[in-house]
């Protein structure tokens, strides 16, 4: 849900006093685990480590990240992969078709050497 408008964005303050005076280019990653904090102007520039529960993940903060939060750019969930045993089918039929064109290629190249 949508912060009110009268209440304008949530910045941690925290993270305020971490970038006050300091220039991008100067300073390292900045740690932080506010995730819901908002990306503020004075923010564009600064590399953040977001904690996403095991790490810290590095976020290099741009201009078009203005108004979205910390925790957008640091997901929490690592995604393995769909599927289980017609999955496993399919990924060694592709595996096949990838040595069969090399084997292919690789006999195309010895041809021409030949002549």
């Amino acid at each position: 849900m949508a912060r009110s408008l009268k209440k304008g964005p949530y910045v941690d303050e925290k993270l305020l006093k971490k970038i006050e005076g300091k220039k991008p280019i100067e300073t390292g990653m900045i740690k932080t685990w506010a995730r819901r904090s908002q990306i503020s102007p004075d923010m564009v520039g600064f590399k953040f480590g977001v904690y996403n529960g095991k790490t810290h993940i590095e976020v290099l903060v741009g201009e078009d990240m203005v108004g979205h939060r910390l925790g957008e750019f640091s997901p929490t969930k690592k995604f393995l992969r769909h599927g289980g045993k017609m999955q496993k089918e399919l990924e060694q039929k592709k595996k096949e078709s990838e040595i069969a064109a090399a084997q292919a290629a690789k006999a195309a190249t010895t041809d021409t050497k030949k002549k």
